[in-house]
């Protein structure tokens, strides 16, 4: 009789943005929590080892906006409180926010700019010589003895 393994998936992580795809950047997941699709946001590719996160908060300035990175976690906060006016209808929705990404500890955060309601971070993935993918060279020689204390 023939056995299959089966590998599963923590239903948790599928509730991850970053589960799925984003080339192997995220290694881990946060803890549960409840994610809403507020902002919506892309991950963009830019160049090599370079990202571009982008969340659409139309209605929001730089003032009503905390961006915080630590512990491989980036927190993007919004909190905008609009009494100023009396809105006969409200169709833009300039709700408080707090949106949690997981990071590997070689992404860097670069920078932050808010243009035309569009908030974009810079990312960098630097990733150290030793863990780079590199050639193994086929030599002629022997493969080394074991040590004396494995043989049996």
């Amino acid at each position: 009789m023939t056995s299959t393994a089966t590998r599963r998936i923590n239903a948790d992580l599928l509730n991850d943005p970053f589960f799925i795809g984003f080339d192997n950047l995220f290694n881990k997941v946060s803890k549960p929590t409840i994610q809403t699709n507020y902002p919506p946001y892309n991950i963009i590719k830019t160049k090599e080892n370079w990202y571009e996160l982008q969340l659409a908060i139309a209605g929001f300035k730089i003032e009503d906006l905390d961006i915080e990175f630590k512990d491989g976690v980036l927190t993007i906060k919004g909190n905008k409180s609009d009494t100023t006016h009396e809105y006969i209808h409200k169709g833009i929705s300039t709700r408080s926010f707090e949106r949690s990404f997981t990071l590997v500890n070689t992404i860097v955060v670069r920078a932050a700019d808010l243009t035309d309601g569009i908030l974009t971070i810079q990312l960098e993935n630097i990733i150290p010589d030793e863990k780079k993918a590199h050639k193994i060279m086929i030599g002629t020689g022997t493969v080394p003895a074991a040590p004396t204390f494995l043989k049996g």
